[in-house]
């Protein structure tokens, strides 16, 4: 699976009451412990790894090396000035209890959301009438009721046609593990029918309900002795479930003829067909599977045909109204293009309904709605460089009034609702995700709309364009603060991202806003490796083209200081994930050009990332050491070989979770330790390790906090920004 892209109102406070800034605390590293050099040979070339035996998280030194950089960072973070003040900011805004909705259905003449209202400690399913009412919202799901450890999270949700049932992934502590329940939606109770290993943070997981509410299709890891211990996260097949029936007696339908890391997705139409996509690992290659209700071959097994292949490069498909399909397609069209085709005819008779232009539309597996079909209207979503839009058709391609939207800013799913109602989200820099209905040409703001914690409607967004080193215009958004003017040369906090055609979307950010508070700008790069500018920007990023991502950066960087946005030698960087390698790439190419960096759960010994469960599904966007273009090109970019002993470095903050089943923990142990090496033991870099979460994903809402609150007084403090008490 991919790497993984909130009390009363508050007045930001101006730039010039700000204290004086502190000075920056450097921890005292603990003692390295001496352990014998690894090596490996990858096509004749001798790659020393001195720090392998920090992989193995089970070794008593390696839990002792844990503890000893816990204490210590928690004791370095703990000494900064105005710690305290900055965590009881940031409670007071992501603690506030004015509710948001996200993964929002309408299903059975109900709107079904995950709702987030602090102090609970995650998003909990509500089920209402209608999305004006959300005052008569009832409780369905609640893991922190479930759960009284606050430790279990909700994946993902799937309500029955009916709207009486509703099967729901849960997962505990981050591990994004998720058994599916099922529950009853009028009385919130357990109905007994629990799938065991439906989702999982390698391949995801997916649940579609039969018709007749009867039972469902569903992901399946292999159990028990199925596979070896190595192979237990891989071999996603499909099954189905009748309710009432145990797990065991569920029916195969497809997949052992599966890639080993095949991402599996399907949907359900009305009439009971089924529609299988598979993504080969995360490189945006695309296969379809067709099954007739009842189709049946004859070995008396169910009847899948294939409808395309990988090298097809159809990308998403959507049962329209009228037994027919809508396709995205990338075929000689890398910014995408809409296909149409009738289930009674071969996929070779489909047609161009809407051709390439000159933006993106959006494909996202991931999303159950980019694009929605709605009575004989056809809902797409652009991109159009970081802010995204939607733009409507009818069924001959025709463009016809869409709905209005805030100015730079972004759309979520479109989620269908009766009589061709479309209710989606928006949000942009400065205005938090609001629900609006899109019915009878009128776009109306809805009661699942979030009210803004804090006020930034005086915030300053820009948009400029980077030279990257091969000349490339890549978008920078920057946030001014409240009262500052472009070009008044503040410290800067900038972040991206840059992988699996993400796209880095316009979004209201409250962890920010301490940052902006204290006369912080912040910088947002829209770097090739998203999507931004479709399937050419995103190869531009990815395999051997990594390399652009991280020249991307570095102009960001040197954008905000040639403009004069960013004072000289008060930038500083953070990011997660995949954008923990992007953090990771730049401290060891570029270190001159950071202040200090904040890195989270992110990946930087390129060459041995394959080797863990989800790096085998990111051959696909990284690359393999197999190949010896792609080893050559990992080699020379990978943070974990290229720090340097004697070389300057900022201070740097790693957080990972011990959980993690996206990027493994011992990233961030090796990548801490080669820098404590390079710098005697000294080195100005702390390490924490929660032991609580995972990936990030299914944090609880206190250690969101915890970990936002650490990065903020971390970057502040080094930046020279004194906190406002």
């Amino acid at each position: 699976m991919r790497l993984v892209k909130s009390t009363a109102l508050a007045v930001l406070l101006p730039v010039a009451a700000v204290a004086a800034p502190p000075a920056a605390v450097a921890p005292a590293s603990p003692a390295p412990i001496a352990h014998a050099p690894a090596s490996d040979v990858y096509h004749g070339v001798t790659v020393q790894d001195p720090q392998r035996w920090l992989e193995n998280g089970d070794a008593p030194d390696v839990k002792a090396f844990i503890d000893a950089h816990n204490t210590s960072a928690r004791g370095a973070l703990d000494k900064l000035p105005g710690r305290a003040a900055i965590r009881a900011r940031l409670a007071e805004i992501l603690g506030t209890q004015t509710p948001s909705y996200r993964s929002v259905s309408w299903v059975g003449g109900q709107v079904f959301a995950l709702k987030t209202q602090p102090p609970k400690q995650h998003p909990f399913l509500v089920a209402m009438p209608s999305p004006h009412a959300p005052d008569k919202a009832h409780v369905v799901l609640d893991p922190d009721a479930i759960d009284p450890t606050g430790k279990s999270a909700i994946d993902f949700y799937k309500v029955s046609p009916d709207g009486k049932l509703v099967a729901a992934s849960v997962s505990s502590g981050g591990s994004e593990t998720g058994d599916v329940h099922v529950f009853d939606v009028a009385t919130g109770k357990p109905v007994g029918d629990l799938v065991p290993r439906v989702n999982a943070g390698t391949a995801g997981g997916a649940v579609a309900w039969l018709p007749d509410s009867k039972g469902f299709y569903y992901t399946r890891y292999p159990r028990g002795t199925e596979r070896g211990p190595d192979d237990m996260l891989f071999y996603v097949q499909l099954y189905r479930h009748m309710l009432g029936t145990p797990t065991e007696a569920d029916t195969y339908e497809i997949g052992r003829d599966f890639p080993r890391i095949a991402e599996v997705f399907v949907q359900v139409d009305g009439k009971g067909r089924a529609l299988v996509t598979i993504q080969k690992g995360d490189g945006g290659e695309f296969a379809f599977f067709l099954r007739e209700a009842k189709a049946v071959g004859k070995d008396g097994k169910a009847d899948w045909k294939p409808l395309a292949t990988f090298e097809d490069r159809l990308v998403q498909g959507f049962f329209g109204e009228h037994d027919d399909l809508y396709l995205i397609s990338r075929k000689d069209a890398p910014r995408g293009k809409l296909l149409h085709a009738s289930l009674k005819a071969s996929l070779a008779k489909a047609e161009t309904i809407v051709p390439e232009g000159k933006d993106t539309l959006v494909s996202d597996i991931w999303a159950d709605h980019p694009l929605a079909v709605a009575d004989g209207r056809i809902y797409t979503t652009y991109q159009t460089g970081g802010p995204s839009e939607i733009r409507v058709f009818d069924t001959h391609g025709k463009s016809l009034p869409a709905p209005t939207l805030l100015p730079v800013s972004a759309v979520g799913d479109l989620v269908p609702g009766p009589k061709g109602a479309i209710l989606f989200p928006n949000t942009s820099f400065v205005a938090p995700v609001g629900w609006y209905l899109f019915e009878h040409g009128k776009t109306v703001k809805t009661k699942l709309s979030s009210v803004a914690p804090v006020d930034l409607s005086k915030v300053t967004v820009l948009r400029e364009m980077a030279t990257s080193k091969d000349g490339t215009q890549v978008p920078v958004n920057i946030l001014l603060p409240p009262g500052v003017a472009p070009g008044s040369a503040i410290p800067f906090v900038a972040t991206g991202y840059g992988g699996y055609g993400i796209n880095m979307d316009p979004g209201f950010d409250a962890e920010s806003v301490p940052l902006l508070e204290h006369g912080v700008g912040v910088a947002v790069a829209n770097l090739r490796g998203g999507a931004e500018f479709g399937d050419a920007w995103h190869k531009a990023g990815s395999l051997t083209q990594k390399q652009n991502v991280f020249d991307d950066m570095v102009a960001t960087i040197e954008l905000l200081t040639a403009h004069h946005h960013a004072a000289p030698g008060k930038v500083a960087i953070t990011g997660a994930s995949n954008g923990g390698l992007l953090m990771g790439a730049v401290l060891t190419q570029r270190p001159e050009l950071v202040n200090s960096v904040a890195s989270l759960v992110g990946i930087y010994d390129s060459l041995r990332t394959e080797l863990e469960p989800n790096g085998a599904f990111n051959v696909t966007e990284f690359g393999t050491v197999q190949d010896k273009a792609q080893f050559e090109a990992l080699y020379a970019y990978s943070p974990y070989h290229h720090v340097q002993a004697g070389k300057a470095y900022p201070p740097v903050l790693f957080i990972t979770g011990a959980n993690d089943v996206r990027v493994a923990p011992w990233h961030s142990r090796k990548m801490t330790a080669a820098l404590e090496a390079a710098e005697g033991g000294a080195a100005n870099v702390l390490l924490l390790t929660s032991f609580d979460a995972g990936h990030g994903i299914g944090s609880s809402l206190d250690r969101r906090i915890d970990d936002k609150t650490d990065v903020t007084v971390f970057l502040l403090s080094h930046l020279g920004v004194g906190v406002q008490k």
